[in-house]
């Protein structure tokens, strides 16, 4: 089977997006012989037409009747899509009525076609002295839009599958919530806590990592001082910020590795730490790896109480509330429970619900 993926971006550029559709690709071809050809919807993306044997194509002007020319070259009449949908990754406001428009025309034209949307976000919410806030209801009703002409939509949050069904007006009754994947592997042998050296990881983009060293520098150094690290390594692109030490710790600056020695690293290592909102921890390919690699997941308190299925003190550690000590027995426990917690929706998993959704097969 062909589809045909629309993604915000593939590598080389920095994408998480992207990242997840070019793994989820090789998953699907891998398990159940599905073919991608991926076409960007960002003008500005340099890269290679073919990536590890997936055509690539991207839209040299965000218009209807570019998309509908790529859509329709070399395809089939029945056509399977699957769209990653980022409002701001196919528009600078967040508002891409070519892309709603030009997959509705898309629709139009054939009544076999399929559209399965997965959407990792669905609109802005943002200060009212913004410019997003006042595009927020056209947002909105792109969403509701979109919710509305695919044939199924998945997503990575429960709140965001309550709104869907809302905002589809009842029509996606039953949408899937996987939390994202692991972008850098999933490792099927990873040695315990004790095992392991007395590392501490500080994973992702430049911003997530900023504000550790910047809002949560006390609860790093505390946590080092609790579980005895021995050392900190930091991995991302550069932050502008030079530290060569916490509370005496040595930190280890990376810079950008590539996935298969960053999933060694964090095997070797006992904690990641990460700053991010709790109830966001479901869409955090960060916190996902930190699962997937059954490490020490400890954040700071960070907006409101996290969801789908993840709890303080059982699937990860908060380091700046007060609560028992944190010991290495407990943080396996942790551990234990991040890493399960994953596993209901780790690649292969998803894949096979993917798969079920581009097929029309509930039943693989």
């Amino acid at each position: 089977m062909q589809i045909i993926s629309i993604v915000s971006g593939l590598p080389p550029a920095i994408d998480g997006v992207g990242d997840y559709a070019l793994n989820l690709a090789r998953q699907l071809r891998k398990d159940f012989a599905i073919n991608t050809d991926f076409i960007i919807g960002n003008t500005n993306w340099v890269g290679e037409s073919e990536i590890e044997g997936f055509s690539v194509r991207k839209v040299n002007d965000r218009t209807i009747s570019t998309l509908l020319s790529l859509l329709n070259h070399n395809s089939p009449p029945s056509t399977t899509i699957l769209l990653h949908y980022v409002s701001y990754a196919y528009a600078k406001r967040g508002c891409p009525f070519w892309l709603i428009d030009g997959l509705q025309k898309w629709r139009n034209a054939q009544s076999d076609r399929t559209l399965v949307t997965m959407f990792h976000e669905l609109y802005t919410s943002s200060p009212i002295l913004s410019s997003s806030f006042w595009l927020s209801p056209i947002q909105n009703h792109l969403a509701s839009r979109l919710s509305r002409l695919s044939d199924r939509c998945i997503t990575s949050k429960q709140i965001y599958a309550n709104l869907l069904y809302k905002l589809s007006l009842g029509q996606q009754s039953q949408v899937p919530t996987l939390p994202v994947f692991s972008n850098i592997g999933e490792p099927e042998q990873v040695p315990p806590l004790a095992k392991r050296s007395r590392k501490l990881v500080v994973f992702g983009g430049s911003s997530t990592r900023q504000r550790v060293y910047q809002r949560s520098l006390t609860a790093l150094g505390n946590t080092c001082q609790e579980l005895g690290i021995e050392e900190i390594i930091d991995i991302g692109p550069p932050i502008g910020l030079e530290i060569s030490e916490i509370k005496g710790v040595p930190v280890v600056a990376m810079g950008k590795t590539a996935a298969v020695e960053v999933s060694a690293i964090l095997s070797s290592a006992i904690v990641g730490f990460f700053d991010y909102p709790l109830d966001y921890l479901a869409k955090s390919t960060i916190f996902a790896a930190y699962c997937a690699h059954r490490m020490i997941p400890i954040g700071t308190f960070y907006t409101a109480e996290s969801m789908d299925g993840l709890e303080a003190g059982k699937h990860y550690w908060l380091a700046d509330c007060p609560s028992d000590k944190l010991s290495l027995e407990l943080g396996q426990a942790i551990a234990d429970n991040a890493y399960t917690w994953y596993q209901n929706h780790n690649l292969s998993q998803q894949a096979k619900t993917f798969a079920a959704y581009l097929m029309k097969d509930k039943k693989i």
